[in-house]
C-alpha cells in the first residue's frame, strides 16, 4: 500500500510539474497563439489517445444516427476545444466581458440579472461547454459575489494550478463535498450566489434522462434552488472561433411546486440536464465527451 502511494505521488508530482510547464510557455505566448498552439497539439495527439475510445463510445450511444466520419470530426473537435481552454487558462484575466469590441459576445445575461430585485439569489449553471470557465467571469465582472463549487482535479498538484489560473475571476472557490453543501448554504443566506458545472457523473446522485438515458445526477443544484427560491438560470459559453466566444443566458427554468420534494427535485433536475442536451447536441464538438456520464 505504501509503495503504491509513493508512486501515486511521483506521478502526481511529475504531470503536476510539467503542467507548471506548460502554464508557464502559454502565459509567455499571447492570447491567440496559445489558444490555436493548444488547439493544434490537442486535435493531434488527442484522437490517437486510449481514452478517446469512451468518447467514441458516448457518441454512438447518446447521438446513434452519427456516421463514424461525423464521430471522427467530432472528437477531433472536442480535443481541440480543450487544448485550447488548457492554453487559455493563463490568460482568464484578458477576458473583460463588458468591454465593447472584447472577445466574448454577452447575450441575455445583464437584462435577466438587471430586471430582477436586489435580493435575488442566482443560481447559474453550465456544462465544460466552449471554455466554461468564461460563464463565473460574467458574474463577478456583473459586479456579483458568487461561490464558485467545482469538482477538484484528481491531481492536486494540477488541482492548485488551475486553481491559481482562476484566482483572477473573483469569485470564492469551493470544492464539492459536504464542505460545499454547507458553504453554499450560507452563501445564499448572506445574498450571494452559485456558480456549478452541472454535466459530471455522481454515483450517489440520483437518475435523470440525458441523450434519452439515466444519467446520475448531482440533485445539489434543485435542493438549493427549491429550497432558498432561487433564480435558476441556465448559462453556456460558446467558442464562434479562435479565443473567441458567444456568452448565452438562456431564460431562467421555472422551479416546480407540486408539494412532492423529491418529484420536484427530479423535474427540475430532469430540465436541466434537457438544457445542457441542447447545447451539446447543436454543438457537439465542444462538449467533453470523456466524461463516464452514464452507468454503463
Amino acid at each position: 500500500m505504501a509503495e503504491r502511494v509513493g508512486v501515486k505521488r511521483v506521478q502526481d508530482w511529475t504531470e503536476g510539474l510539467f503542467a507548471r510547464l506548460a502554464f508557464a510557455f502559454f502565459r509567455l505566448l499571447p492570447l491567440d497563439a496559445a489558444s490555436a498552439l493548444g488547439g493544434m497539439l490537442a486535435r493531434g495527439v488527442g484522437p490517437l489517445l486510449g481514452i478517446s475510445k469512451r468518447a467514441r463510445i458516448n457518441l454512438r450511444r447518446a447521438i446513434p444516427d452519427l456516421s463514424e466520419p461525423e464521430i471522427a470530426r467530432i472528437v477531433r473537435g472536442m480535443w481541440d476545444n480543450l487544448g485550447r481552454v488548457v492554453a487559455e487558462y493563463p490568460h482568464l484575466g484578458e477576458f473583460k466581458l463588458y468591454d465593447s469590441g472584447g472577445r466574448v459576445t454577452v447575450e441575455g445575461f445583464r437584462e435577466i440579472v438587471d430586471a430582477r430585485g436586489p435580493k435575488t439569489r442566482f443560481i447559474f449553471f453550465s456544462a465544460h461547454f466552449g471554455n466554461w470557465e468564461i460563464a463565473t467571469l460574467a458574474a463577478t465582472q456583473a459586479g456579483l459575489k458568487v461561490i464558485e463549487i467545482y469538482r477538484a482535479a484528481n491531481n492536486p498538484f494540477i488541482d492548485e494550478i488551475i486553481n491559481a489560473a482562476r484566482g483572477v475571476v473573483g469569485s470564492e472557490l469551493v470544492p464539492k463535498g459536504s464542505v460545499a453543501a454547507r458553504r453554499a448554504i450560507g452563501a445564499l443566506a448572506a445574498g450571494k450566489h452559485i456558480c456549478m458545472l452541472v454535466d459530471q457523473k455522481m454515483n450517489d446522485g440520483i437518475a435523470v434522462p440525458f441523450f434519452g438515458r439515466d444519467a446520475m445526477t448531482a440533485p445539489a443544484l434543485a435542493r438549493l434552488a427549491l429550497r432558498y427560491d432561487c433564480v435558476v438560470l441556465p448559462c453556456r459559453v460558446e467558442r464562434i472561433a479562435g479565443a473567441t466566444f458567444r456568452f448565452v443566458a438562456d431564460p431562467p427554468i421555472a422551479l416546480p411546486r407540486t408539494g412532492d420534494a423529491q418529484a420536484d427535485v427530479k423535474q427540475l433536475m430532469t430540465a436541466v440536464n434537457a438544457a445542457v442536451e441542447g447545447w451539446v447536441r447543436q454543438r457537439p464538438e465542444q462538449w467533453f465527451w470523456l466524461h463516464h456520464r452514464w452507468p454503463d
